[in-house]
């Protein structure tokens, strides 16, 4: 070992960063003992350390004893280089997505207990619904939010899920609200009417990591343009969405196909 390298070491931290390591790699998490063993310690060592990670919100406690990883470093990722990046490649593609469709579009990814609005583009003509960037919308009554869930493991939506409600938005998840979200990444895309405008239908779409998991969801509050000539209808602007989630998904890393 370089002589600087051991002197400048700290104990403590690289603990805790060999904790985060390991659990990142396990799907279900581990015991304190286990963590132990695979790290070659003793399981005391390791006690206070897993307690300020549970507190700080970086480790969750499951039951049987079990610790796995929350979602608070992946949020913390989105605030940095890699959410700059996915919005500097998307804005060009979302731009020819509004002018093919004749409707605005929006970027939204889930950050530390909300869904916010990363991107968006206008409609090119005089009508279109838009949303400010930098605003946070629901998890539970958008197109948005029903995709970064639907193309996350189950226990992964159920860690967004307790992050959104302890942001103060908790409410009762029912089982058929599992059994769509299957049937939205069996789709690949979902199309809903506005909870929030009459009149309006969110279709969205995932842009897709190279894991499958979605980083983003690319979505259209959809309208009816009466006397907009040639605009096409909502199963073509579907199609028009869908290929564009999927070069942004290739963009992104992701080496398959969505649904077509």
């Amino acid at each position: 070992m370089d002589p600087d390298e051991d002197r400048y070491r700290a104990p403590a931290l690289d603990k805790g960063l060999d904790i985060l390591e390991l659990l990142a790699e396990i799907d279900g998490g581990l015991t304190q003992a286990e963590i132990a063993k695979r790290l070659g310690r003793s399981p005391n060592e390791f006690y206070r350390m897993l307690d300020r990670l549970v507190r700080r919100g970086y480790v969750t406690r499951l039951e049987g004893d079990r610790y796995s990883l929350t979602l608070k470093l992946f949020g913390l990722a989105q605030l940095h280089l890699p959410v700059r990046r996915l919005v500097s490649y998307a804005t060009p593609f979302m731009r020819e997505l509004a002018e093919q469709t004749r409707q605005a579009n929006q970027l939204a990814v889930f950050d530390r207990g909300s869904v916010v609005v990363v991107a968006q583009h206008e409609a090119p003509g005089y009508w279109g619904i838009s949303i400010r960037v930098g605003s946070h919308i629901g998890l539970y009554d958008t197109g948005s939010g029903h995709v970064l869930l639907a193309f996350r493991s189950q226990e992964e939506r159920l860690m967004m899920i307790d992050e959104y409600s302890a942001s103060g938005e908790e409410t009762k998840i029912e089982a058929e609200f599992f059994e769509r979200l299957d049937q939205i990444r069996e789709r690949g895309y979902e199309a809903m009417p506005s909870a929030q405008t009459a009149g309006v239908f969110n279709l969205s779409a995932p842009v897709l990591g190279p894991d499958g998991r979605a980083i983003a969801a690319l979505t259209i509050p959809y309208i009816i343009l009466v006397n907009a000539s040639h605009a096409p209808d909502m199963a073509q602007t579907e199609r028009m969405l869908t290929r564009t989630s999927r070069q942004l998904s290739k963009l992104a890393g992701a080496d398959f196909e969505l649904p077509k």
